[in-house]
């Protein structure tokens, strides 16, 4: 009887032995490396998920190298990635042992998935790729942060060292609202499409039913509204999709300094035209307009109205593409609720349509026909070819400026 009572004593002090050994005798410490970039909004929601979990985790370290500032970092994601035998040419890359994931869905996507390996490589502690790469390259000098578990003092980066570099350029004193007015405006001046509408307003002055002038014009100038948002929400959406590739960033980049300087060029040459508005098409547009606003059904009217500005929009794109795509490229670079995104791509559409409006107002309000002379064109070119040409060049070389507050 007491061998028994003894054995259950004992087996009773081994079971509240094994609950009390702390977590870290059931796991090994485990580093994992994020390579990101201040200016993605994919890694920016990464890390903030990371930093989340992190406290339910004490054995975990989250390494973090921004690799848009510095280049050494990005040498070392590129051979993580020549390590592991995967393309490591986007962010936000994390590396796990021999796992990596690159970009970030969400939470309850690529969050669950990359939570998931962190439990598995906790319990079976992996190789660890990133040290070994180090190790192979010590010439390689990386910079890394801690999100969490941080074992030593964090590093001082070189933007850090000498913060006197930004001078008064930094865009990140720029509200984003006012870079959004300011691009939005200069995309408004773009005669491209003016000319459908002046052509219409002379029309439309010229009938006795001031109803159905204003019903008319009203209708173009809201669908041509509509049309151009959802040109800039498909930008938008393709690079909140692809944006977390690096190339995406300088393909943009380079096609920004290109457009600014196509614009400096038509500034010097005076041309300050669109090739699309002097062909056939042009002939053919006015021919349409004339049949729609001469029709007596005013039903018919509205909906030939609605194709024609639809029409004419799509083809005039061509004159007016790089501004909305440059625009967007640096709208996915903010970190925003998804609403504040489509907030500001309607206070763009707002801005950029302000001419048209201001024009048609002033022309049915008066009964006389104005329009915006060429030399506006002509100085807008100038104006938009400078601040495009230097967000070329902050995106290729300093994307963190583009990152507003």
């Amino acid at each position: 009887m007491r061998k028994v009572a003894f054995l259950l004593i004992f087996t009773v002090l081994v079971a509240m032995f094994l609950m009390n050994v702390p977590a870290e005798a059931h796991g090994s410490s485990l580093d994992i490396y994020l390579f990101q970039s201040n200016t993605c909004s994919h890694c920016i929601a990464e890390k903030a998920f990371l930093k989340e979990i992190a406290p339910k985790y004490p054995e975990l370290t989250i390494n973090s190298y921004e690799v848009s500032a510095n280049p050494q970092n990005l040498q070392l994601m590129i051979k993580v990635g020549e390590k592991l035998g995967v393309d490591a040419g986007g962010v936000p890359f994390l590396v796990i042992g021999k796992d990596s994931i690159i970009g970030f869905g969400s939470d309850e996507t690529t969050g669950a998935q990359l939570e998931k390996k962190i439990e598995e490589a906790l319990q079976d502690p992996p190789e660890d790729i990133v040290a070994q790469v180090l190790a192979e390259n010590p010439q390689l000098v990386a910079v890394k942060t801690y999100l969490t578990g941080e074992p030593e003092k964090k590093e001082i980066t070189p933007a850090e060292k000498k913060p006197s570099f930004k001078l008064n350029l930094d865009l990140e004193s720029l509200p984003l609202p006012v870079f959004t007015f300011v691009i939005a405006l200069m995309d408004g001046f773009n005669p491209c499409a003016m000319w459908a509408l002046l052509f219409l307003i002379s029309l439309l002055l010229g009938m006795k039913d001031r109803k159905k002038m204003w019903l008319l014009g009203g209708t173009f100038i809201i669908t041509s509204g509509l049309v151009y948002f959802l040109f800039l929400a498909a930008w938008l959406n393709f690079f909140m999709v692809i944006g977390y590739a690096l190339v995406i960033r300088y393909i943009i980049g380079i096609f920004a300094f290109g457009l600014g300087v196509y614009y400096l060029y038509d500034f010097y040459k005076n041309r300050g035209g669109c090739v699309v508005s002097e062909n056939k098409k042009r002939r053919g547009i006015i021919e349409r307009i004339k049949e729609v606003v001469l029709n007596k059904h005013l039903s018919v009217a509205l909906l030939g109205m609605v194709l024609l500005a639809a029409s004419v929009n799509l083809i005039e794109l061509l004159c007016s593409a790089g501004l909305p795509a440059v625009y967007t490229k640096v709208l996915s670079m903010n970190s925003l609720p998804v609403w504040q995104y489509y907030l500001y791509l309607m206070f763009y559409i707002f801005i950029f349509m302000l001419d048209d409006i201001i024009v048609f107002v002033g022309a049915m309000i008066t009964l006389q026909a104005f329009g915006i002379k060429n030399k506006y064109a002509k100085y807008s070119h100038l104006l938009g070819g400078i601040i495009v040409l230097l967000i070329g060049l902050a995106l290729i070389f300093r994307p963190e400026l583009l990152s507003f507050k």
